[in-house]
């Protein structure tokens, strides 16, 4: 058993980054210039995007957070997207959600130009990622694929079960793993919380990737010998026994699934500082994109 370990390959890839913009830097280039807009004081929004920032400083990107207060009027929220899209010097931007309930969150992600939509949720990005085309593929599902592709995880003719459809994880995932490439040219099922007779559908999965959200779904008897489990669920579970009062636990039972998984990313530490990296490394294609045009 073989564990994708995400926070390694995710240190590896800012490595990476932090070289081409040391190369950028000598050239004469300007650097990559990422922004985050955060409305209101959600606690693990405010953590995400602290960790956003300080990544932004050590592989040597110019970072702009916007902090607006949770009273922040939907028309407010718009004329600061609009402000992001017309500024030359911001190369991609993110707006955190979850918004305050107000605001609406498909008019506001609607307004975001395509060309600095780093997070890769537009729906003219997701168009042109449906039709392989180059683009903002969005961060999650982006870092999977290079969690992947790194550790040389077969999938051409396998039986890649998805679980989750969210435009986030799930349907950007059964797109990208369909697709001819490498990773890739796998066979997709979607399934999701409607879906009957899972445990028939899991158990004929090669790879299985989960983003439900409910702890420890998925359980040993659901899978076979020699799978790989992709687990992008993170959920707090209340636990007396540590000293924060809670642990963190995706949607697999690592410890009885793991004994039958050829690879399977643990949580923390497998998915989630892949979201990060592959934020920063779209924001590095972003800034690529404006050289080139600028040359």
């Amino acid at each position: 058993m073989t564990i994708l370990d995400g926070k390694k390959t995710s240190d590896d890839l800012k490595n990476e980054i932090a070289a081409e913009v040391k190369a950028m830097k000598e050239r004469g280039e300007k650097v990559p210039h990422l922004a985050a807009v955060l409305v209101g004081t959600d606690g693990a929004s405010l953590t995400y995007v602290g960790s956003k920032v300080r990544s932004c400083e050590r592989i040597g990107f110019e970072s702009t957070l916007i902090k607006l207060p949770e009273e922040t009027t939907e028309d407010e929220l718009l004329n600061q997207i609009e402000a992001l899209n017309n500024n030359p010097e911001i190369d991609g931007y993110i707006v955190q959600l979850p918004l305050p309930k107000h605001i609406d969150e498909q008019k506001v992600l609607l307004a975001v130009d395509p060309d600095k939509d780093v997070d890769g949720f537009h729906p003219t990005n997701f168009g042109k990622m449906a039709q392989d085309m180059p683009v903002f593929i969005p961060a999650t599902p982006f870092g999977i694929m290079e969690l992947l592709k790194r550790y040389h995880v077969p999938t051409e003719g396998k039986h890649t079960v998805v679980i989750g459809r969210s435009h986030i994880v799930g349907r950007p995932m059964s797109i990208l793993m369909s697709q001819k490439g490498n990773p890739g040219n796998s066979t997709v099922t979607l399934a999701h919380s409607r879906t009957k007779n899972l445990k028939e559908i899991t158990l004929q999965a090669d790879i299985i990737i989960t983003a439900l959200g409910v702890p420890e779904f998925l359980k040993a008897d659901m899978v076979k010998e020699g799978v790989t489990v992709i687990d992008v669920g993170i959920t707090r579970v209340d636990d007396a026994s540590k000293e924060r009062g809670y642990r963190l636990t995706g949607d697999v039972d690592f410890e009885a699934v793991s004994k039958k998984a050829e690879f399977i990313t643990p949580v923390p530490g497998g998915v989630g500082p892949m979201t990060i990296a592959m934020l920063l490394k779209n924001t590095l294609l972003a800034r690529a994109r404006h050289n080139e045009l600028q040359s």
